[in-house]
């Protein structure tokens, strides 16, 4: 993989990019999600892709502050990022995390910071109907269970573009019965991850990965890096990490040898 361009560097030397790809809190300093922030990395160095992050300038998007109630904070975080943005002039910008996806488009236009935000999910369905990405679609069909994050799914209405990338790649989607605006949360939107469980017979991300394995799928599809976590420990949970595996979509890319 190529050296990820920092946009203060690019910035200084004069050159000029397409996009800001938004790393976030997990793809920064989670090991699983670095997994998944170099996936896309890779992708984005097979297709030529003139991008930069902000690196150590990249604030948290202060979502979870304001989640928790804590505006002050969450504007803080949100200006100084903005005023990072700002100074780099930048237009367009990818991200990896459902939640940074949904601050950056939906709540940072409330405070200046105006900008064209995409899911990775829709970038990738961009590439592949426009030819940049080049999929093989001569291999063996794969069933695949596709969960929807909440705040791709619900909370902004992105369900084909995700669906879109697997089809393209010959993997068949087992629908669960609560998908799309049916989707269920694996709980991390509800903070399961930070915080002890709430009453209850069984955890969130267990009952989930039930209705994941309930299609059958040996393989299970998220594009969160939140998910990605609540659902690999649910499926450790049951126990049944030697037959599942749970893969983010970029790494379904590159698991399908496209390249």
């Amino acid at each position: 993989m190529n050296q990820v361009p920092i946009m203060s560097e690019v910035f200084a030397a004069g050159e000029q990019i397409d996009f800001l790809f938004w790393v976030g809190c997990a793809g920064n300093f989670d090991a699983r999600a670095q997994k998944i922030t170099r996936a896309f990395c890779k992708i984005l160095d097979h297709v030529n892709a003139k991008y930069a992050i902000l690196g150590d300038e990249e604030k948290c998007t202060g979502d979870p502050a304001r989640r928790a109630g804590n505006e002050f904070l969450f504007q803080m975080l949100a200006i100084q990022n903005i005023e990072s943005l700002n100074s780099y002039q930048i237009k367009n910008i990818v991200c990896t995390c459902p939640h940074c996806f949904n601050t950056l488009k939906n709540e940072y236009p409330g405070l200046g910071g105006i900008y064209h935000v995409l899911h990775y999910s829709e970038f990738l369905d961009e590439l592949i109907k426009t030819g940049k990405l080049k999929v093989n679609t001569h291999i063996e069909s794969q069933k695949v269970a596709y969960h929807d994050s909440c705040y791709l799914g619900r909370v902004n209405d992105v369900y084909e573009a995700p669906r879109n990338v697997l089809e393209s790649l010959n993997t068949e989607i087992a629908e669960m019965t609560r998908s799309r605006k049916l989707g269920m949360c694996c709980g991390a939107g509800g903070a399961q991850m930070f915080k002890e469980e709430e009453k209850g017979s069984i955890r969130v991300n267990e009952e989930r990965v039930t209705q994941l394995l309930d299609t059958g799928a040996t393989k299970i599809i998220a594009n969160c890096p939140f998910c990605i976590t609540m659902l690999q420990d649910g499926v450790k949970a049951k126990d049944k990490q030697d037959e599942v595996t749970v893969y983010d979509i970029s790494e379904w890319i590159i698991q399908q040898n496209i390249f």
